[in-house]
């Protein structure tokens, strides 16, 4: 066992009793590399963060030069910082007219929390609608939106007033009153395994909110930067969120986070009372830094309008009768099998042939796929021969 094994099961905090365990050492493009040398294909971008793959030139030369001029000043939201304004004004430029004011935070989670007291200050009401099967984080507030009793159970009394519907469910509708604060909902639900809304339903959602005054918020945490096709999900629907949360490739390997809204609608957190919403190192100047570099080669490379065809690839050639079902959106896609051991089994056999592989909170009888968007045609055919090898090491 290496000193490195030994020092993470003695002194890191573990979040399962059966961690993956890998021990990498370099990552670079599209895959990663463990102490032995083993190369493995990351198949979920370090679960949607390396969308550009990792370790990009342009965003480690980004990082260097941010590094060296400095790094941490002060609190949030008192000091002018470049990387920050910067940043802010290259997302407020790709998205609608309303989404024009940034709050940065460390992490989606936070991004959550945010939208929360924002949605709970603007609209001076505290009930909100949340759904099941659904995640938006794991810190207190985050929690209690999640659609899964087993995950929040243990940690109650959470937030009192959140009310959970079934997404793509009309009910909801009924539910939105002038008592409703907000509805919060993944544009693509990601850990029931990959579940698209019906798109009369989603405009349904925001003529209620309008209707009631309630703030409707998009988590696009996993969905953004292109994982669906276009640069956010809620393009497709043609509906726009009062609120939208990112996340994951935000940062382009680092930790960022926000919550995205109107001015008008943002500025409420500055006053009565003044510091509403403070953070140290949220929009940290590094990683606003490693973020724009990389959102920016995301738009330049046009990665975005080969999502479709590769996500043809991926459905015509993941074809296998233990496969029960395929759930797929951009390249973003679950495949879904008898069980959650067969799932398990696959996926530790995936790992051990060179592929990483995970399965989702709310289905894990399903297998993840989420590469990133830099992958080409002749690794999609690499990486689909693994998954069908492997299926066949255990089915």
């Amino acid at each position: 066992m290496s000193t490195d094994r030994q020092l993470f099961f003695t002194h890191i905090a573990q979040t399962s009793a059966a961690p993956i365990g890998l021990e990498i050492v370099k990552a670079e493009g599209n895959y990663q590399y463990d102490i032995y040398g083993k190369k493995y294909f990351d198949l979920i971008s370090g679960f949607s963060v390396a969308n550009i793959g990792h370790s990009h030139s342009v965003v480690i030369d980004a990082v260097k030069k941010q590094a060296e001029n400095y790094m941490h000043l002060i609190v949030y939201g008192e000091f002018i910082q470049s990387p920050q304004t910067q940043y802010a004004q290259l997302l407020t430029a790709h998205l609608p007219a309303t989404l024009n004011c940034v709050y940065f935070t460390n992490s989606g989670a936070e991004a959550t929390e945010g939208a929360l007291k924002l949605a709970k200050r603007c609209t001076n009401r505290t009930n909100i609608i949340a759904f099941n099967k659904s995640y938006h984080g794991s810190t207190q507030g985050a929690l209690s939106l999640m659609g899964d009793e087993y995950y929040r159970n243990a940690y109650r009394p959470l937030l009192p007033g959140v009310y959970h519907f079934n997404y793509n469910d009309d009910e909801v509708l009924n539910a939105i009153d002038e008592e409703t604060a907000c509805v919060i909902l993944e544009t693509v639900q990601a850990e029931s395994g990959i579940t698209v809304p019906e798109k009369n339903w989603l405009k349904a959602l925001r003529e209620k909110c309008t209707e009631h005054s309630a703030l409707l918020i998009f988590d696009e945490i996993q969905a953004g930067f292109g994982r669906t096709g276009t640069l956010w999900a809620f393009e497709q629907f043609n509906v726009v969120p009062d609120i939208l949360l990112l996340g994951k490739a935000l940062g382009g390997g680092m930790p960022l986070g926000a919550f995205i809204a109107d001015k008008n609608v943002m500025q409420q957190l500055s006053f009565n009372p003044v510091l509403g919403h403070i953070t140290t190192f949220g929009g940290h100047p590094v990683s606003c830094a490693a973020g724009k570099a990389a959102f920016e080669i995301l738009l330049s490379e046009n990665y975005i309008k080969d999502v479709a065809e590769k996500e043809k690839m991926l459905v015509e050639k993941l074809q296998h009768h233990s496969i029960k079902k395929i759930n797929h959106c951009g390249l973003w896609l679950s495949l879904q099998f008898e069980s959650a051991e067969t799932a398990q089994k696959i996926i530790h056999t995936c790992v051990k042939n060179g592929l990483i592989a995970d399965w989702f909170l709310f289905a894990p009888d399903c297998l993840r796929i989420a590469p990133p968007l830099t992958t080409t045609a002749e690794e999609i055919n690499y990486v689909c021969k693994i998954i069908i090898d492997s299926i066949n090491e255990i089915c």
